[in-house]
């Protein structure tokens, strides 16, 4: 169930870095420019909205969720760089655009693009996928249950 609840998890969070940090890096930046477009409430927005992705990343990173929860949006970002490696044309059609898109999920398309071509998104699906290869991640909570259980404590106040 554990590993379940780490899948969904890792789908809500592959939106939320796609949706958030798209957007908020698009309305920070504006059309990929090096100078903040957004000035004042609009910066600061976009700035929190960033903090917040970075603070559930960090969460899921550290946090004793499933493997599962940092794996999926790993996934999803590396092989979104690796087909922007391949072919850049094929990744940047995997974006929404058009007329009949909303003005939020174009800005966020832009968004992803900016951070795509200048490899955020390849740093992101590196941090997320070093949960994975940690062993201790995978096992339940019960096992260091039992550890604990075993451990006693000596009643020396020997400092080490």
């Amino acid at each position: 169930m554990r590993h379940f609840l780490g899948l969904l998890l890792g789908i809500v969070l592959t939106a939320g870095i796609l949706g958030g940090a798209g957007w908020a890096t698009a309305w920070a930046m504006g059309d990929g420019h090096i100078a903040p477009l957004a000035s004042g409430s609009e910066l600061w927005t976009a700035l929190g909205v960033m903090a917040g992705v970075g603070l559930v990343l960090g969460l899921v990173v550290a946090g004793r969720v499933s493997p599962l929860a940092a794996f999926v949006p790993s996934l999803a970002l590396l092989a979104w760089t690796v087909v922007y490696a391949l072919d850049m044309n094929r990744a940047i059609s995997l974006i929404p655009v058009g007329h009949s898109t909303h003005p939020v999920v174009a800005q966020m398309a832009n968004g992803c693009k900016f951070l795509l071509a200048s490899g955020v998104f390849t740093l992101l699906g590196v941090l997320l996928f070093i949960p994975v290869l940690l062993p201790s991640r995978w096992a339940g909570r019960h096992e260091e249950e039992e550890e604990e259980e075993d451990y006693e404590e000596s009643q020396q106040g020997a400092y080490y």
